[in-house]
């Protein structure tokens, strides 16, 4: 991480100079109204703002508590301890811990030398983000649902990406410009929040994770990832016996979580690494048909035009016109 901002982010605030004068417990009042020590939105984001930032305070125990907001906790240097449930979760450095809506928790002390910041992010803050990644990426649609639902169950997504470089460099990216605001950033922020859920969708090898019914979620994950990871060659019976269940079981898991089956998330797969290598590469469309898995010209063309209302060669050509620039 760049080294002025890291600077920033050691600063003792004024909280926690009060702590350590002698102060042991957290002062309440900057959090909440309530006696049952919910986090508030409106103690913690300014008027009109989806999205703020601040520094973990070190030296003191969080008690248990929870939130009327998403929150995000990245690790800048050293490490720190939540406890959710009977669950202990060291969240490291360059790991990221996304924490659902009244997911109830606590923190144990942290040292000067553990430096966290925490996303405070409202849930419409992802209205951008969801319509970005919704096109192009189930997985990513999938984990941002978890987020976004209202209920206290518990729900968190850990990710242990600490060596993915992408995703440490927008980090970087988001926590420098809400540090040196300038006033332009939330449509930024809620682009790279999309990009960002792009690139852990793609790490799901990296997460843990705890939501209802977890067994079920994470069949639904495993078959995402697997299509993510073997489009070419996916198939419906290598995936049922990897994962040891009967293909009707499995399809109903599937339909139930998604709303798609096992070929409509395949396709969609495909077609978008299409559109991809049609937008940024100048690969012949028979070989693109190729690359993504079929065999079929034919039928490649009419789903294609049957998704995107015209021919592959159109529809290069016309992104040509437009000088679209991909992301």
């Amino acid at each position: 991480m760049n080294q002025e901002l890291l600077s920033r982010l050691r600063a003792i605030t004024p909280e926690e100079v009060k702590i350590l004068k002698g102060s042991r417990e957290v002062e309440r009042e900057l959090y909440t109204s309530d006696s049952e020590f919910t986090v508030d939105s409106c103690k913690m984001l300014e008027a009109g703002n989806l999205i703020a930032i601040r520094t973990h305070t070190r030296f003191v125990h969080f008690p248990k508590h929870k939130h009327n907001f998403v929150e995000v906790m990245y690790v800048c240097e050293g490490e720190i301890t939540n406890v959710i449930g009977e669950q202990k979760i060291v969240v490291h450095k360059g790991e990221l811990l996304f924490l659902n809506q009244f997911t109830r928790h606590e923190i144990l002390p942290a040292s000067e030398a553990d430096i966290a910041i925490n996303f405070m992010i409202l849930p419409e803050f992802f209205d951008v983000a969801s319509n970005m990644i919704g096109r192009n990426n189930v997985m990513a649609e999938f984990l941002v649902n978890i987020l976004k639902q209202n209920q206290d169950k518990g729900e968190y997504l850990y990710f242990k990406v600490a060596d993915v470089i992408q995703i440490q460099n927008l980090l970087e990216n988001m926590i420098y410009s809400l540090v040196y605001s300038e006033g332009n950033e939330p449509i930024i922020n809620q682009t790279t929040m999309g990009l960002l859920f792009m690139y852990l969708s793609n790490s799901v090898q990296f997460v843990e994770t705890r939501v209802p019914n977890q067994y079920e979620n994470m069949i639904v994950m495993s078959t995402l990832n697997y299509i993510e990871q073997n489009y070419r060659s996916a198939t419906l019976t290598q995936l049922c016996e990897s994962l040891h269940l009967p293909m009707h079981v499995l399809s109903k898991k599937i339909k139930a979580a998604t709303g798609h089956n096992f070929k409509e998330l395949l396709q969609r797969k495909r077609l978008n690494k299409a559109v991809e290598l049609i937008c940024d590469t100048d690969i012949s469309v028979n070989d693109i048909i190729a690359a993504v898995g079929y065999e079929n010209n034919s039928y490649f063309h009419r789903i294609f035009k049957e998704r995107y209302e015209m021919t592959p060669k159109n529809f290069r050509r016309q992104n040509k016109e437009k000088d679209v620039v991909r992301i």
